[in-house]
């Protein structure tokens, strides 16, 4: 009994625009997919750039291969252990720049599928919702005519029970005659 008391009590609420729900869901909807193709759009950025890097690294690469060959063809072993040492660097940058690239492509795609995939969802719902909207207003048009109809309904009623309540005062009527001519020849 005590728990009732610390309970909200649940408030009645009138019941929301049906269409109104179709068009928070289409806001929803239309925001995702802005913040997908953005998220996309990011991506494809990045992309722009890991290109640029790898295609930086692999003309680092043949610039260092070219030094690389100077350098063996002169003996000049410190700068050929220096440049061994760049070419490894080069290449696991080049690597991760390809990994990074590969993964940023798929994404890319990724993101761009489901935006794609909501814009559709997006264009359901629009189509969905003028439907109902058309429903609605055809509906309330039947319930309007209904309604018509039903108070039509109420009125030959009340003119029925206002026939019957004269015909009743005019048997009441009837009998009180009756009985008074009743009574009259008695006396």
């Amino acid at each position: 009994m005590l728990f009732g008391l610390f309970r909200k009590k649940d408030k009645k609420q009138k019941p929301a625009d049906p269409l109104a729900a179709f068009d928070q869901l289409i806001e929803d909807l239309e925001r995702q997919a802005a913040e997908v193709r953005k998220s996309a759009a990011t991506l494809l950025a990045l992309k722009g750039e890991l290109s640029r890097a790898k295609e930086r690294y692999t003309r680092q690469l043949a610039d260092i291969a070219q030094r690389l060959s100077v350098a063996d063809s002169r003996g000049d072993v410190k700068s050929m252990s220096v440049l061994a040492r760049d070419q490894e660097q080069t290449e696991s940058l080049l690597k991760s720049t390809r990994e990074a690239l590969e993964r940023a492509e798929e994404d890319a795609r990724l993101l761009l599928e489901a935006a794609n995939e909501v814009g559709r969802r997006v264009v359901e719902l629009r189509t969905e919702r003028q439907s109902a909207s058309a429903r609605l207003v055809a509906g309330g048009l039947v319930t309007g005519a209904m309604r018509e109809r039903v108070d039509r309904i109420e009125k030959v009623l009340a003119v029925d029970a206002a026939r019957d309540e004269i015909e009743r005062a005019h048997a009441l009527a009837d009998i009180y005659r009756e009985e008074r001519g009743a009574g009259e020849k008695e006396e």
